[in-house]
């Protein structure tokens, strides 16, 4: 029972928990008569069925030995004088008299002793608080939390002023923002069969508290701005209130992911220097700042998103996966029936757990790359943290047929990656669960070998689009000429040039590259033999090249025939900055993943060439990514598409949360039908500017989709900012989102008939000018 009662603790205490203390007592001053624990309970309301319904449910009775009766006794009322100091709102009392002012009369030392009120309290807050202390212990907490985050409100402006009494009033403060923590705990239970309506109210009073508790908060606002979006397409029962919901729910999520790494990166050093001087147990050094966190209203956010989450998935419809930690891993399939029963093993090879149940105080063993689970520990829990911080793939799966599945693969290797839609997973060789290096094993012979055509220096440093072909460019650069002039006007292609297959090799042939062609060869030479780790080196060695003049002179004639800007004419800073732009691209030939991608399917490294494609950037108010067979379904009638706010990389990169999303068929483009909305938290912009894209000739090719494996590089630097979608007109203005998803739609089905085969395309929006940057067939 003890156990029990401990893992509930952990995961939140509540009024009961005064009631079960006491009950515990009466049972061991008793001589252990169950009879008085049971009468106790049921006298204060606390019922057996009320025990068992918990979210860590305690179903046993206690059972102690007899000498054990002083130090339980000893404990327990000390641990019930913490309890009720904790629900009874004495420390806020104390501090609302203390700001309010009040006499202390008798004869003791306190005797005849005044405080003034502190000056400035405004006459609304002193009745707020008041309205507080009469409502403090009220079973119904939602008024209460009302009153709770008017009074923050009231009492900000006095914080943020200079104030003779300004430790007296953060007291308050901090009262204030504990009693909404307590009274969420208090409430939570009877949450259980809530209206979604209600849950999303306390989410925003929660909300609201936090924002009121942090620094830096405008990504809490933009949050609390959509909820308030969300909260009134609940109550008019809009269509996709559910999965709009679901997505804010989401944003949350991540912005709540954040402050735990802030304050991980904070607070967590110097727990561990201090603890380490002070003699302090490892286990406790381990959980400080989770601990810290816990205990405030970011804890209280998420149980309540934890609650209203299930609920809306069902709603929706949507897929049952809530990823914790989003991270790809290849790993073998152990199905367990506890992580806390395995939490000190050590696993020796790549471990992927499907466990029965995962509480949240867990560790993740050692050796292991993933946790899926049946069970819904919370995003801010122990396990949960761990696992962000190792970089361990943690994710809830509601479905229980996936979980099977996963339970018949027992013993497999499988690669899992993260996707808009969940996890999705497949099953690989047990070599390549390494990695790069299993990737280069012996095991892997019978991996059909790719064969690239090697591409030779064709004599001239830059071509223009009508000279685009496949002896000088890659498909990237073929492609994109190929559109201009066989669309209709309204999808606009914007201007490019290219530096062709060779450029690169003869720059780094000609004499004033002498050194650095030296260096390279010697460091290709180490890779060769497997020292992998000199890839970056040769990377930074590439971004020494100096830039021949024929280049310069050969790029600027065709930039300025294409009425594309010319970076030099803003002086010479600026065109070291797109020379160091394309050094950027060519140096991507070397980086780890796509040297090892290339590897596994013995593509000759040597043979690999890199030209760039060089586009004007469109200053984008949206980017989307198009797919003309649906990559979910496989249904080539239906068209999905993904978009963004800003650039296109927050959609390709690895950047948090969902974009979104749509479908659409190909006979009905007009009415394309959302599938999910954004949940990313940024969005990024850029200036007026050029952007040099990666174009090599081991893309696209039967059998290896070598796309996205090297780098595009702007000249100019992204600035993130943070997108408020409750004001945005993508989200906001139904006319203007039809309107946009059936242009991209469309598009995508002309461009798809076009080359008669299926697409993956690139695009932005600008002024609802629709523009495409890139297409390429879809894999």
């Amino acid at each position: 029972m003890m156990e029990e009662w401990h893992q509930k603790l952990h995961n939140n205490t509540s009024p009961d928990d005064v009631v079960i203390c006491q009950a515990l007592l009466d049972y061991i001053k008793n001589n252990f008569k169950i009879d008085m624990y049971w009468k106790t309970l049921n006298m204060n309301g606390v019922t057996k069925e009320r025990l068992a319904s918990y979210d860590r449910p305690i179903i046993s009775e206690p059972s102690f030995r007899s000498d054990q009766k002083e130090g339980l006794i000893r404990d327990l009322t000390a641990y019930l004088r913490t309890l009720k100091a904790v629900h009874s709102g004495a420390d806020l009392e104390s501090a609302i008299a203390t700001c309010l002012g009040y006499n202390a009369q008798g004869d003791d030392f306190m005797g005849g002793f005044q405080l003034c009120p502190i000056r400035g309290l405004s006459h609304e807050l002193a009745g707020l608080l008041k309205a507080v202390l009469e409502h403090v212990e009220d079973k119904n907490v939602g008024p209460l939390l009302e009153l709770l985050v008017e009074s923050r409100l009231e009492l900000r402006p006095l914080l943020l002023g200079q104030h003779e009494r300004l430790k007296d009033l953060i007291f308050l403060d901090l009262a204030l923002d504990s009693t909404v923590r307590t009274a969420i705990e208090r409430g939570y239970e009877g949450l259980n069969n809530a209206d979604p309506l209600d849950i999303i109210y306390f989410i925003l009073l929660v909300l609201e508290n936090l924002s009121l508790s942090s620094d830096n908060n405008e990504d809490l606002i933009c949050c609390l701005k959509d909820w308030y979006h969300t909260h009134d397409l609940c109550k008019s029962n809009s269509d996709q209130w559910a999965l709009y919901a679901k997505a804010i729910v989401d944003r949350t999520r991540l912005s709540l992911t954040d402050r735990v790494e802030h304050y991980q990166e904070l607070l967590q050093p110097s727990a561990e220097y201090l603890g380490a001087l002070l003699g302090v147990e490892q286990w406790a050094i381990k959980i400080f700042t989770e601990e810290i966190i816990r205990a405030g209203s970011a804890a209280s956010l998420s149980l309540l998103l934890n609650r209203l989450d299930p609920i809306l998935r069902n709603i929706a419809n949507l897929g049952h996966w809530q990823i914790i930690s989003p991270v790809e891993v290849r790993g073998f399939v152990t199905i367990i029936d506890d992580l806390l029963r395995v939490q000190n093993k050590v696993y020796d090879r790549p471990t992927i757990l499907v466990a029965n149940r995962v509480k949240g105080e867990e560790e993740i063993p050692d050796g292991v790359v993933a946790v899926l689970t049946a069970d819904m520990p919370d995003v801010l829990s122990h396990v949960s943290v761990r696992a962000r911080t190792c970089k361990v793939c943690f994710a809830t799966c509601f479905d229980q047929k996936i979980l099977n599945d996963f339970r018949a693969k027992e013993g497999k290797a499988l690669l899992i990656r993260p996707s808009s839609s969940g996890l999705t997973y497949s099953e690989i060789n047990g070599t390549d669960v390494l990695g790069g290096c299993a990737i280069l094993s012996s095991s892997n012979e019978l991996t059909p070998r790719i064969f690239l055509k090697k591409k030779y220096f064709a004599g001239t440093y830059a071509v223009s689009a009508d000279e685009f072909n496949g002896e000088l460019v890659g498909s990237k650069s073929f492609n994109i000429a190929y559109l201009r002039g066989k669309v209709p006007s309204w999808i606009k292609v914007p201007m490019s040039v290219a530096l062709p297959f060779g450029v690169f090799e003869n720059v780094l042939s000609q004499d004033i590259n002498k050194d650095v062609a030296n260096k390279i060869t010697a460091l290709n030479s180490l890779v060769t033999k497997g020292d992998f780790s000199k890839l970056g080196d040769i990377r930074e060695t590439v971004l020494q090249l100096r830039a021949p003049f024929q280049l310069i002179n050969g790029l600027k004639a065709k930039m300025q025939n294409a009425k594309m800007p010319w970076p030099g004419d803003e002086g010479e800073k600026r065109w070291q900055q797109a020379w160091m732009a394309i050094k950027e691209v060519w140096a991507s030939k070397w980086n780890e993943r796509a040297y090892f991608s290339a590897r596994k399917v013995k593509i000759e490294h040597n043979d690999l060439c890199m030209a760039v494609l060089v586009q004007e950037i469109i200053n984008a108010d949206y980017a989307f990514v198009i797919h003309t067979t649906n990559p979910l379904s496989g249904n080539t009638s239906e068209i999905y598409a993904e978009i963004v706010k800003g650039l296109g990389e927050t959609l390709v990169g690895a950047y948090p949360g969902r974009a979104m999303s749509f479908v659409t068929n190909k006979s009905a483009l007009q009415s394309p039908k959302i599938v999910g909305y954004p949940s990313k938290k940024v969005g990024l912009f850029i200036k007026q500017s050029i952007i040099f894209r990666s174009d090599s000739n081991g893309e696209d090719l039967e059998g290896y989709a070598g796309a996205g494996l090297y780098d595009s590089v702007p000249m100019d630097q992204e600035e993130k900012r943070l997108i408020d979608y409750s004001t945005d007109k993508l989200i906001a203005d139904r006319d203007f989102q039809y309107s946009i998803l059936s242009k991209i739609g469309t598009a995508g089905n002309v461009i798809e008939k076009l080359y008669k085969r299926a697409q993956d395309i690139e695009g932005v929006i600008k002024d609802g000018e629709l523009y495409i940057v890139q297409t390429r067939p879809q894999m």
